[in-house]
């Protein structure tokens, strides 16, 4: 892109061949929307309704399925094949629903272009739509103008342009027509006016310089669409244990259909035997289960402010290690204030904050606030309440802070207008650095001057005393005056200077004479609950690393205020090496201890984030402006500002927070945490179970007895009666201590080696509870109709007392998570009525090929399922007590 903040107005002039009193003629905007285009961006490919169903059925779990109803069909089965098929449908269904999201971070982009400009043709001033703005057009700006087209300013007349949601500057910025060097920030590039971008105060012209995505607006439009969305770690952990059930099933099912084939069973029968594994090795309920927890731990965010659009983005917060923390609104309040005043004659400033502020304030910082009211644009409203929120009003940031700051001290600007009326004002302007307006007073004419310190300071010739009176401004005062602009300036305060001089006439030069009356630091504070909740990050291992847009200054004050770091150093932007990849190791290892990224690009949000990605962080950010929608998309876990953010960033993000706190962020992070412990527990449970089921049904076909479950009892059982259970292991609370923890490790998979040999001691202690009553309904001649029955219950009931198993092995017997989660007592409730139905109902028992049992069969039924309960509950109390002597030692 041409660096036309570098040229001047004169060459850029020449370069588009216009006169900028004329503009282009009618002929040649046609000529030149020809070979530009419209202003417009680009739109965004919509992912289409079709492709993402088909997406639900590329999966291999489902191959197995599917594998397995293609079997029962030509077996003739076509119930049980009716059945495997409504399962594959409600899995597709489910999954197709959670994924239906559309991509529209592109349409929320082009929506800030859909408005009209004021341009110059043909010499006469005309409205035209944004999308005809060509190259060489002359743009007439005024105050509520939104900015259609990249500019080059030609006339500045107090123009500020409000460039946060493209920099991150949290203050309106000053334009200019002078030319700045080449190396500056997009914040720093005064001479330029951006697409997107709104007007606040002023007025001015600019000439185009690019449209569409040429623009500073559209190169980030690229981005966030070229940005690759990360898979989240749930979702690569799910599909690895996906891939390994589908490994295990295929070894288990031929294996065991290949031994009984030798052994002589006939090919069909075998081929059933096969069918049964796949079905029971796979969890049906798992893709419901799952989904369910997410969206109830999204509920719960909600509730407190978190509203995700993404459900596995609940998961991967809770595994995050690194959260790139905007400041303006995120960390601070979003409101300017007066923070300190600094009168002469005091070698400490005035505290303005909070209960510092003095119930009646010195006669000087009245006058000083007094001249901050008068030389005001900004209109506080009818009813602020002064109570330490936002000064309700209109205006510059900064402008209504200092008029909150005198309505405290009791001095409103509507009654000093009536005293001393205004009778001329002088806009800011870049060039004095000050504003100053003239008021009728003692037959004469009162100066209300305020401005950047530097030139207050060199325009004022004398310094207010305590008494009333002015003392000459000597050049050591001076000296001192500059010193303590710095110490303000260090503390990370913007800073004004205040004078007032005295006319004759309206006409007089506003700048002559001036008696300096001080200072004003304005800051915007740190929310009071974030320095906890950067300290609650600490404990749980989450490095917390502030990015914005603002100035280093104000950037590293803020992050000591709200405990970062003791002393951070702003790196900004500019001084950020090229991060290629696998380039200059030891730079980035350097870059990874900073706290603080100040003046930050786009392009360099993203590849900060890739840096930490690329060393295995899991990656949070959270952003408010177009600027960060491709840092919002590159990162696993995207936050967006509800309250102050633009429909950019929330698009693009997997996570808005309505409340725009950073507390909200920390306390998603502990629902995370406890989501993905929570589905541990119950993968654990619905796997173990399954297994249990494996190894019956392989054990009966290896030793060639009939099998304990047919395929249609499988299905009944993993997809209708566990489902419940698990559901309620999944909603559970967040257990004491979860965010003392250290982050999980991106690689580490949801099952570890530890939780793999926990599932096969409890699936091998529940085929060998089952099989044995199985085994004793054949060898008491009760039939096989009825010891497959037996089969069935027992596993039904056993793996619903199984659930009491999924305790911590440090909590109590009769008091731990499992027994108080009322939704575990609701699932065994429903269950029960389930088997019941499937041991009674008619037609369903008829499906099921359940038969009437006698009390015989009933007492096997019984003490089958209840046995894996007991050893299971003696086993996690031996464990609990051997741990214990372990931790005490000898």
């Amino acid at each position: 892109m041409t660096s036309h903040h570098v040229r001047s107005v004169e060459d850029t002039l020449e370069d588009l061949c216009v006169d900028p009193k004329r503009g282009l003629d009618e002929a040649e905007v046609r000529r030149r929307r020809a070979a530009h285009g419209p202003n417009r961006l680009g739109e965004a490919d919509r992912a289409s309704l079709w492709k993402i169903l088909a997406d639900q059925f590329r999966n291999l779990v489902i191959g197995i399925l599917a594998v397995a109803a293609i079997v029962s069909f030509a077996m003739g089965e076509i119930v049980q094949m009716a059945a495997i098929l409504a399962a594959i449908g409600i899995n597709a269904a489910i999954g197709f629903v959670t994924e239906w999201k559309a991509v529209r971070s592109m349409e929320a982009l082009r929506s800030l272009g859909a408005v009209q400009a004021r341009v110059t043709r043909d010499g006469s001033s005309e409205t035209v739509d944004s999308e005809d703005l060509v190259p060489g057009d002359v743009v007439l700006l005024d105050a509520g103008d939104v900015v259609t087209a990249d500019l080059r300013l030609i006339e500045a007349n107090g123009l500020t342009c409000d460039e946060s949601s493209l920099t991150g500057e949290s203050v309106p910025v000053t334009k200019t027509t002078d030319a700045v060097e080449a190396e500056a920030a997009l914040a720093e590039r005064s001479s330029m006016a951006f697409k997107g971008t709104a007007i606040t105060g002023g007025s001015g012209a600019g000439v185009v310089v690019a449209t569409g995505m040429r623009t500073e607006l559209g190169g980030i439009a690229r981005l966030t669409s070229e940005a690759r969305e990360e898979v989240t770690p749930l979702e690569k952990r799910l599909d690895r244990l996906a891939r390994n059930l589908v490994v295990v099933t295929l070894i288990v099912a031929a294996l065991v259909a290949a031994l009984g084939w030798l052994g002589g069973k006939d090919l069909v029968s075998m081929l059933e035997t096969a069918v049964a594994l796949a079905v029971a090795a796979v969890p049906e309920g798992l893709p419901i289960v799952a989904t369910v927890a997410l969206a109830r731990g999204m509920w719960r965010m909600a509730r407190r402010n978190a509203l995700v659009e993404r459900l596995a983005a609940v998961e991967t917060l809770g595994s995050t290690s690194v959260i790139f923390a905007d400041k303006t609104g995120t960390l601070t309040q979003n409101r300017m204030r007066v923070a300190r005043l600094v009168l002469p004659g005091q070698d400490e400033e005035l505290r303005w904050d909070g209960d510092a502020r003095p119930d009646v304030p010195p006669p000087l910082a009245c006058r000083l606030l007094e001249i901050a009211a008068l030389c005001n644009n900004a209109e506080l409203a009818a009813q602020d309440d002064h109570d330490g929120e936002h000064p309700a009003g209109t205006g510059d940031p900064m402008e209504l802070a200092l008029l909150h700051a005198a309505a405290e001290a009791g001095l409103s600007r509507g009654r000093l207008l009536d005293d001393q009326p205004e009778a001329r004002e002088e806009s800011f302007d870049a060039g004095t650095k000050m504003m100053a307006t003239f008021h009728e007073a003692d037959g004469g004419f009162r100066v209300a001057v305020k401005g950047a310190p530097e030139a207050v300071l060199e325009a004022a010739t004398q310094v207010a005393t305590e008494a009333g009176k002015a003392d000459a401004l000597s050049d050591a005062a001076r000296k001192d005056w500059e010193a303590r602009v710095d110490t303000l300036a260090a503390e990370g305060y913007r800073v004004l200077a205040f004078a007032e001089g005295q006319a004759d006439s309206a006409g007089a030069d506003p700048y002559a004479g001036l008696t300096l009356l001080g200072l004003v630091g304005l800051e915007d504070p740190p929310r009071e609950d974030v320095a906890y909740a950067i300290e609650r990050c600490r404990r749980a291992g989450i490095r917390v690393i502030m990015v914005t847009g603002d100035q280093p200054v104000t950037a590293a004050a803020i992050a000591a205020q709200v405990g970062l770091a003791e002393k951070p150093k702003a790196t900004v932007g500019r001084d950020l090496a090229k991060l290629g990849d696998g380039a200059e190791a030891d730079a980035h290892d350097g870059l990874r201890d900073n706290h603080v990224f100040a003046r930050v690009s786009p392009e360099q949000k993203l590849d900060l984030i890739r840096l930490w990605q690329e060393a295995g962080a899991v990656v949070a950010m959270t952003g408010d402006g177009v600027n960060d929608a491709p840092a919002l998309k590159k990162a696993d876990v995207g936050i967006a500002m509800g309250q102050r953010g633009t429909d950019v960033a929330r698009e693009a993000a997997d996570i808005v927070l309505k409340d725009d706190a950073f507390p909200t962020i920390v306390m998603a992070i502990e629902q995370g945490r406890t989501i993905f412990e929570n589905i541990r527990r119950f993968i654990v449970y619905l796997l173990s179970g399954n297994l249990g089921q494996v190894l019956a049904v392989g054990a009966c076909a290896v030793v060639g007895a009939p099998l304990p479950l047919l395929p249609l009892q499988i299905l009944y059982i993993n997809l209708v009666l566990d489902v419940f259970p698990a559901l309620a292991l999944g909603v559970g609370e967040s257990p004491k201590g979860i965010m003392d923890r250290q982050p999980r490790d991106p690689k580490e998979p949801i099952l570890t080696r530890g939780h793999w040999i926990a599932t096969a001691l409890w699936g091998a202690l529940i085929a060998a509870s089952v099989t044995a009553v199985f085994f004793v309904a054949l060898a008491h001649d009760m039939g096989q109709d009825a010891a497959v029955t037996i089969g069935f219950l027992s596993f039904a009931l056993a793996r619903l007392w199984h659930v009491f198993n999924m305790r911590d092995a440090g909590t109590g017997l009769f008091a731990n998570e499992v027994t108080r989660n009322r939704w575990v007592w609701y699932a065994i409730g429903i269950c029960l009525v389930l088997t019941a139905a499937a041991a009674g109902l008619p037609g369903l028992s008829t499906v099921l090929d359940v038969v009437p049992l006698d009390s015989f069969g009933w007492m096997l039924v019984l003490s089958g399922s209840l046995m894996p309960l007991l050893v299971g509950q003696a086993a996690l109390g031996l464990w609990h007590l051997s741990t214990r002597r372990e931790n005490k030692g000898p």
